[in-house]
């Protein structure tokens, strides 16, 4: 399969940057072991001390969110980045451990204070695309049942049986959701040019570190821009299919 991002996105957003984590082979299920729990916490503070009582509409870490939202024509308040949504939990104390990948990857994110998010490789059917919706794909968010195609126009992630993550990194679809089953994933950190030059590696490179030293995986990273919109990803791993 291939992750490719489109031109459509290029269009709107030139200077963005993603970056990609491949895991393979671990074990996602979870663990009396609470070092993953005390990296989780840790990374909630953290988040605190970011946000610091300040408006999180207005903070530098999600206004360029909520602005890259309004050019593909959502709006922000009702439609949260994934970055913003997890700020506000934090603070909040609603962050709950989910299973160690997802806990991981919230680490990084609330560590990095970029937007972070996984899929379950075997899940994903046909090739992996950043683009722009046509409002006809399907999409049964997380934890429903029910079909929410996507507004015509919203960046999105989609395969080839419809959204994979709808408004970028809003929310994301049930059918690829990483669960206690799950043994090769895709992990998404996003960065747009309001962030520091070399932050998205180094959110990249923590992430991998902590799959392979917590979860037994094998991990390769790397970083996709317009010069570079596309990265293979093997189907077959020695002799099982993912």
């Amino acid at each position: 399969m291939r992750f490719l991002i489109h031109d459509d996105f290029w269009n709107l957003f030139p200077s963005a940057t993603i970056g990609v984590v491949i895991a393979r082979g671990f074990t996602n299920t979870p663990r009396a072991d609470t070092a993953i729990d005390q990296l989780l916490a840790a990374a909630v503070d953290h988040a605190v001390t970011v946000m610091d009582g300040h408006e999180p509409a207005t903070h530098p870490a999600i206004a360029p969110w909520r602005a890259a939202y309004q050019q593909f024509g959502v709006k922000p308040s009702k439609y949260r980045s994934s970055i913003e949504s997890l700020l506000r939990s934090a603070v909040a104390g609603r962050i709950r451990p989910i299973n160690p990948l997802v806990d991981l990857y919230n680490t990084v994110s609330l560590t990095h204070v970029l937007p972070c998010g996984g899929e379950d490789l075997a899940a994903i059917q046909g090739d992996l695309r950043l683009t722009r919706a046509t409002g006809q794909e399907r999409f049964v968010p997380l934890g429903g049942s029910v079909d929410e195609p996507p507004i015509p126009g919203e960046v999105l992630y989609r395969d080839d049986i419809g959204a994979i993550c709808r408004c970028w990194n809003w929310r994301e679809a049930d059918r690829t959701r990483l669960t206690e089953a799950t043994t090769n994933a895709i992990l998404v950190i996003e960065a747009l040019p309001a962030h520091r030059p070399g932050q998205l590696q180094a959110a990249c490179d923590q992430l991998a570190m902590l799959i392979d030293d917590h979860l037994g995986a094998t991990t390769s990273t790397a970083i996709l821009d317009r010069a570079n919109p596309m990265l293979e990803i093997a189907r077959r791993v020695s002799n099982d299919d993912e």
